[in-house]
């Protein structure tokens, strides 16, 4: 676990440096904001940063953001600072501590970050056959390759993987491929110097060289330029990077674990992927099944979610009843994982009774999933009627492109604005989808987020 602490308060923050120390975690500690975003920059990483709650939070989290850092945000302050609190959760800050520190709670904070980051819950033997898998490849230095639909839990593999390796101690450091424009992600991958290109005004330490003794994750790959392909093929053969701008080649020593929701293999035969990189990076192959493949998964991960969402709401812990239960396994989970969270987080927050019952089973437009289930039980071929003749209805009179528009903004409202998960619904890149919100955008039209439901245009 690595902490940055920014900022003093009086010293009252090296008061929980101590404590962390004592609870194994490596800290780094900086007075200011800057020399914190400093310390990010030249690739020493966190996991965590506790700040000063009179440090602007804001700021500091629209700087991360600019520049593709991801590191979760805990304000710290005394304890009758509550508008401060409220200021800086609104801001983006993940939780307030109060200080003078408490060391259950401090602990408490580290425990749950590194849960987040590790934690694998399965029981079915659709999973326990590629945890075996898993475990057996850990520790070695093979780059692998995890596969799976959209919301399996790609990453949290990597991380378990990661965890169990010989590296374990050492950075395990992520980069979204797909959430990067093309032209950023080289400089985020490898740094660039001073001056390299409009806007580089400080050297940054790319993340090749923060994962360096570590791990590290490229995300959704196949969504990488295939120009940029060559030079990270050069990359993890020779073990050997090139900032952007820079003169010296820089030694790198990392293990590689790539995530992809596509097929790689038909991305090579239709010339978006290179062949010798994916024979690089699939030197072993973790594919995960998809939820409704490894179905006594779904009780064990709701009451997992159930159980974590009503504690981070302060609400009563309720079990889940045996109809919402039956509910949960009828659903497709075309998103897998992540949607079941989505829908476990709904329904904690929506329960009023003793149990979770299938009434507070939410679909993000707001209509019930048991609802939605009986209706589709009612028949295949009277259910794909109405569709058929409620699709015409609405598409008659109507142009392709208005016809496009509100399919793309339906399915990222369905897909609670994840843009890969609804790229792959669609059928088209990440970098289309970008494209086409981008121009939508500058058309006028309100991007839905996170279960606003569609936007007229």
């Amino acid at each position: 676990m690595r902490l940055l602490i920014a900022g003093s308060l009086n010293g009252q923050l090296s008061m929980a440096t101590k404590i962390a120390l004592d609870r194994g975690a490596q800290v780094s500690h900086t007075e200011t904001m800057q020399l914190a975003l400093s310390h990010l920059r030249a690739g020493r990483g966190a996991d965590l940063m506790m700040v000063d709650v009179n440090l602007d939070i804001a700021h500091l989290i629209q700087s991360l953001e600019n520049e593709h850092i991801t590191v979760p945000v805990v304000a710290c302050g005394v304890e009758n600072d509550a508008r401060a609190a409220v200021k800086a959760i609104r801001a983006g800050a993940k939780e307030y501590i109060p200080l003078p520190p408490d060391p259950d709670v401090i602990a408490a904070v580290l425990e749950a970050v590194s849960q987040d980051q590790g934690n694998l819950i399965f029981r079915d033997p659709a999973m326990g056959s590629l945890m075996q898998l898993a475990n057996q490849i850990a520790p070695s230095d093979a780059s692998v390759l995890v596969t799976g639909e959209s919301g399996t839990g790609k990453e949290v593999l990597a991380r378990y993987l990661h965890g169990k390796s010989r590296r374990a101690a050492k950075p395990f450091v992520s980069v979204n491929c797909a959430a990067i424009p093309d032209n950023l992600l080289e400089s985020e991958l490898f740094g660039h110097e001073k001056g390299a290109f409009t806007g580089a005004i400080a050297r940054r330490i790319g993340k090749f060289e923060e994962a360096n003794g570590g791990t590290l994750l490229l995300d959704e790959i196949s969504e990488m330029d295939i120009r940029l392909q060559a030079k990270l093929l050069r990359a993890i053969q020779e073990r050997v990077i090139d900032r952007v701008g820079g003169a010296q080649s820089v030694s790198v020593d990392i293990r590689i674990i790539a995530t992809s929701n596509r097929n790689l293999a038909d991305e090579v035969r239709s010339g978006t992927f290179r062949e010798d990189l994916l024979y690089r990076l699939n030197v072993i192959n973790l594919q995960i099944p998809a939820l409704r493949e490894r179905p006594q998964d779904i009780d064990v991960l709701a009451n997992h979610f159930a159980d974590k969402y009503a504690q981070a709401n302060g609400l009563p812990q309720r079990k889940l009843s045996g109809e919402c239960t039956r509910h949960l396994h009828a659903n497709q989970w075309s998103g897998n994982v992540r949607e079941l969270e989505n829908t476990m987080h709904r329904a904690v927050l929506l329960s009023t009774g003793t149990e979770i019952g299938p009434e507070a089973l939410r679909m993000p437009d707001g209509s019930r999933m048991d609802q939605t289930i009986i209706g589709m039980a009612s028949g295949p071929a009277a259910q794909a009627v109405m569709a058929a003749e409620g699709v015409t209805r609405t598409m008659v009179g109507r142009t392709v492109a208005e016809v496009e528009q509100d399919l793309i903004l339906d399915t990222l409202d369905h897909c609670l604005d994840n843009r890969t998960h609804a790229a792959n619904i669609l059928g088209i890149s990440i970098r289309t989808l970008r494209n086409k919100l981008r121009q939508y955008a500058s058309e006028g039209v309100d991007i839905p987020q996170p279960g606003e439901g569609k936007i007229a245009s």
